[in-house]
């Protein structure tokens, strides 16, 4: 049979490289000297624990079962903080180095991933809220480029992470740099690929976002997104069928524009940086056309 006190020694002896490299310190018993395990033991029920700042570990071990918790408070941790993130048998009569070393490996991980990331890991930014689709269907909101942009990412995946990272960057969605660097290649891509069922689930996206979307997005579609067709007649007739009737002609105006004006296509191949707005700029669309 294996003393408690041993079996707990080999454990801290295990997690002691990360829990130190996390923050946190044994907490030693009056009783007991930093060349021995800080181990109480009452009633039959023996307790090894480590602080930090505003949390806690704790390693119990009673009637054969091994547990280990923790806490967290901004105030200071209490007793009644401990939630429990791991429960396991260690039956002292069998246990040996083996099973202590598996336990504190189980337990560094457990440890790692409960307090490394945290630590570690940027402030989650929070998510503009999209503009869900009974609000435009009931004309109490239009469709905006942030509702576009999260709907087009749960469609393309590869899109979820450029959208985000846009908004970390910027504190806000910024359009015009997400469409035209992550977003228009997608979806150009698709119109080359010419899939009629990939086809039909961009266009669907599209003509819905386009006929209850802001002046905004409608022309992110149009001049930002498929003005990079370059008046390609073989892919716009792939678009044709599948575009909504409002959103055809402008397309087509579009591209008709852009390859006859060099300085329209330079002005959308290099946009100008991103300045925090003053006042409500012009559409690009109403910029290009007014131009004509």
């Amino acid at each position: 049979m294996t003393d408690i006190k041993i079996a707990l020694g080999a454990i801290l002896e295990g997690i002691e490289p990360i829990v130190t490299e996390l923050g946190f310190k044994p907490v030693y018993p009056d009783n007991i000297t930093s060349d021995e395990p800080p181990v109480t033991i009452s009633s039959g029920r023996a307790v090894m624990d480590f602080s930090g700042e505003n949390k806690a570990l704790r390693i119990e071990h009673y009637d054969n079962k091994i547990t280990l918790l923790c806490a967290e408070n901004e105030n200071g941790v209490s007793d009644a903080d401990y939630g429990k993130i791991a429960h396991s048998l260690l039956d002292l009569n069998t246990a040996d180095e083996k099973d202590f070393r598996y336990l504190a490996n189980e337990f560094s991980e457990l440890i790692t991933e409960r307090f490394g990331k945290k630590s570690a890991a940027k402030k989650k930014t929070k998510l503009p809220t999209p503009v869900s689709k009974a609000a435009a269907k009931n004309g109490d909101a239009c469709y905006d480029s942030n509702t576009f942009a999260n709907r087009l990412s749960v469609i393309y995946p590869e899109l979820r992470e450029p959208y985000k990272q846009n908004i970390e960057k910027y504190g806000q969605f910024l359009p015009e740099e997400f469409f035209k660097i992550h977003g228009a290649p997608v979806i150009i891509s698709v119109i080359k690929e010419n899939n009629p069922q990939k086809m039909r689930k961009l266009f669907n996206l599209l003509n819905e976002i386009y006929d209850d979307g802001t002046n905004e997005i409608q022309d992110i579609i149009v001049v930002t997104i498929l003005g990079q067709l370059n008046n390609d007649q073989e892919l716009l007739a792939n678009c044709v069928d599948y575009m909504s009737v409002d959103m055809t002609s402008p397309v087509i105006q579009v591209n008709k524009y852009l390859a006859k004006s060099k300085s329209a296509r330079m002005r959308l191949e290099n946009p100008p940086k991103y300045k925090p707005k003053k006042k409500k700029r012009k559409s690009v669309f109403s910029t290009l056309t007014n131009q004509q």
